[in-house]
């Protein structure tokens, strides 16, 4: 691969405003397709789901599909958009393998939604607020496989194998207004709004949002305009860029490359780009298209859409609690700061909190074993918090036998490790290991008469007032005991076998 020069990003910022557009494509989660009815269902032998009508065979008509229409509105207002007394479909004319009509059934100058926005809240609280374009219904391309080649790409690839399952799948395509303004924070913003928009998708239930299953997907266009100017520079726009992480890495590269092009005289081309995971890199696609290139005109075979308004109503009425609202509550029901919530933003862990209290755990230990123990274990293994082998009612019964004094902190610690290491549910990790704490006085009192026979001079400070020291004497019961022993009843015994009111 060619190494791309790079301003350095301090630089670049020195110099040009970058302005960018986001358009993400969703899946939508129906039974069939968003033409006919043929299943979405994943996993199927390839073109083992296709039909006349999503391969564009003659004389076969499309339908819309109903849902992917409910769909569609119940995003556009959850996005404060609009909604379209009539709109209708058209032709998005290319030629493409993937493409078996030649054409993409999309919407052009009529969509569903339009005029919207979304207010996304940065790391350190800061909201900004993205203006969205429009909200419209299309159908999705088919896969094309290049075999034989190292990267997976068309280039260097001995063939290419084309599987039409996808053909057709319903796809609501949500477009920003230029995004002006971020300056330094553009990639950050970036990704807040990726972000907050699968969590807005996922609380509609309108899809199931998997990134990494290309469920979701994100066109990052960027462009430069030197300081103190109105007009914008050409943009590029990497395709179907699948990760939070690598939008905002995408944004911050572009940035970085136009402004090398730019510094040194250059002219940057209008044209998509490929983003690589590997080095957060992009690389020359192919000359983007205008909207003329694409010969739009209405759909002749599908009647327009007309959604009554009691139903556009009656839908908004029933639109779930949204993400941000939901979050504010949370944080003021659980009594914490700002930047304790978006911690528990940033480490993935809300829904994994709010399982676990769902199984039984009061909010404060729900947070603090995913926060602590299992966030440490998800950074040190290099794994998402979601993946790491536990479930909310494991952890739920962690914090339940913490409650109930049979486990302290540090054997609640050696219990999730057990857990996490393929050992069982948590209480036979507990029985396995042999980590019960201990409470019982006939135990307990022989640990103590020990540690004080071996710690004479701590002892006589402690009979002498000094009830501060007692806490050596607890840690060498804790030693004794292999850290099982009840730490409140060790103090309890310790003052009262030394004649010492607590």
């Amino acid at each position: 691969m060619t190494v791309t020069e790079l301003l350095s990003y301090e630089d670049a910022l020195a110099s040009y405003d970058p302005v960018m557009g986001l358009e993400v494509h969703v899946e939508l989660g129906t039974r069939t397709k968003m033409f006919c009815g043929c299943s979405t269902e994943l996993g199927a032998d390839p073109n083992s789901q296709t039909c006349p009508t999503c391969l564009g065979l003659p004389g076969a008509l499309p339908v819309v599909n109903a849902v992917g229409v409910e769909s569609a509105i119940k995003i556009g207002l959850a996005l404060n958009c609009d909604i379209a007394q009539w709109c209708r479909f058209a032709r998005k004319n290319y030629f493409y393998p993937d493409m078996p009509k030649n054409f993409q059934t999309s919407q052009y100058d009529e969509p569903i939604a339009y005029n919207g926005y979304l207010d996304v809240q940065l790391e350190d609280g800061e909201v900004f607020r993205v203006q969205i374009e429009r909200a419209h219904m299309e159908e999705d391309t088919g896969k094309s496989l290049h075999v034989g080649g190292a990267t997976g790409r068309i280039h260097g690839a001995s063939h290419s194998l084309l599987d039409y399952n996808r053909a057709g799948i319903p796809l609501i395509e949500i477009v920003t207004k230029p995004i002006e303004g971020a300056g330094a924070r553009a990639p950050e913003v970036a990704k807040a709004y990726v972000a907050e928009l699968r969590e807005l998708i996922k609380a509609l239930g309108v899809s199931e949002a998997r990134m990494e299953q290309g469920q979701m997907r994100c066109d990052v266009n960027l462009s430069l305009r030197p300081h103190g100017r109105e007009k914008f520079g050409t943009r590029s726009e990497t395709k179907n860029v699948n990760s939070l992480r690598s939008v905002e890495r995408a944004a911050r590269f572009e940035i970085q490359r136009h402004a090398a092009v730019l510094s040194s005289g250059g002219t940057i081309l209008q044209e998509t780009r490929h983003f690589h995971e590997e080095d957060g890199s992009t690389t020359s696609g192919r000359i983007k298209e205008e909207a003329e290139d694409y010969r739009y005109f209405p759909e002749p075979d599908l009647v327009p859409v007309a959604p009554a308004r009691d139903w556009v109503e009656e839908l908004r009425a029933g639109l779930p609690e949204l993400p941000r609202l939901r979050r504010k509550r949370l944080q003021e029901s659980w009594g914490i700061a700002d930047h304790e919530m978006q911690s528990v933003l940033n480490a993935g862990a809300l829904d994994l909190i709010l399982a676990t209290i769902d199984e039984g755990a009061d909010a404060a230990s729900a947070r603090k074993w995913w926060m602590g123990e299992l966030a440490r274990h998800a950074n040190e293994s290099g794994t998402e918090l979601a993946d790491v082998p536990i479930t909310p009612a494991q952890v739920a019964r962690v914090a339940a036998l913490v409650s109930a004094g049979d486990l302290n902190d540090k054997l609640a610690r050696q219990v999730i490790e057990g857990v996490l290491a393929g050992e069982g549910d948590p209480d036979q990790v507990v029985d396995k290991r042999g980590l019960k704490v201990v409470s019982d006085d006939g135990a307990l009192g022989a640990a103590v008469d020990e540690a004080i026979a071996a710690n004479a001079a701590i002892a006589d400070k402690i009979r002498g007032g000094n009830l501060a020291a007692a806490g050596a004497l607890i840690g060498a019961v804790m030693k004794l005991t292999r850290g099982q022993a009840d730490a409140k009843r060790v103090r309890e015994l310790v003052l009262e076998k030394l004649g010492v009111q607590g």
